[in-house]
């Protein structure tokens, strides 16, 4: 009698398309940019993708899953990044220049991630935030100990620094045009780098000036 092979069970197929778990939670991220982390659903990040949602659980086991995996990204890229890139200056004050015109520089995407989160009643999304804002801080304050001062001192500019820069966030999301733009826009970075960079003239916390509202706007 011919021998019989025995049948061996097959394990699922991988997706036919290249997409890897981090395309899914940067599509992800996305969503939560446009609408909040309540609106990530499977399917529609599916045809969005144009690919079925067996690619999904491929890689995850549900959209849990999958919202857990897209706030470890965007907190990677907003801390571990953003303070490597700062991290390859010299001096502190360079790495606080640096790290400053990094976070002014923040495409519009990451500052809708930022603010989708914080207002979220999702405890996790609220968790990430505050993980995010706090290394910042901490890591400006470290610059700032790192030109002499004493820590209540750094921790003072720090929050000031942090403050300001959410207060540009949520000016450019609430009322764009007060904002400068084009090359307007890079000397109002200057200004207000340099404002919050002590040992420069008219540099205490609370004397920057704050620009007024173009006029004819």
């Amino acid at each position: 009698m011919p021998t019989v092979e025995p049948v061996v069970p097959s394990s699922p197929s991988p997706p036919r398309q290249t997409l890897t778990a981090e395309h899914w939670a940067e599509a992800a991220l996305d969503v939560i940019a446009s609408g909040g982390i309540e609106a990530v659903a499977v399917e529609p990040l599916a045809r969005t993708l144009t690919v079925t949602k067996g690619s999904f659980y491929w890689h995850y086991t549900n959209r849990d899953a999958l919202v857990t995996r897209a706030l470890e990204v965007w907190e990677r890229q907003e801390t571990v990044d953003m303070i490597a890139r700062a991290e390859q200056e010299p001096s502190p004050r360079e790495r606080i220049h640096t790290f400053f015109r990094s976070a002014a520089n923040t495409d519009a995407r990451s500052e809708r991630i930022l603010l989708a989160l914080s207002g979220s009643k999702h405890e996790a999304a609220r968790a990430c935030v505050q993980r995010v804002t706090e290394a910042w801080r901490a890591y400006i304050e470290a610059c700032y100990r790192g030109l002499g001062m004493e820590p209540a001192q750094a921790r003072n500019w720090a929050t000031f620094a942090y403050s300001t820069f959410m207060g540009t966030v949520r000016m450019r999301r609430d009322n764009p045009d007060a904002l400068p733009s084009g090359p307007q826009f890079n000397d109002y970075l200057r200004f207000l780098i340099r404002s919050l960079i002590p040992g420069q003239p008219g540099t205490e916390p609370g004397a920057v000036v704050v620009p007024l509202r173009k006029t004819g706007t």
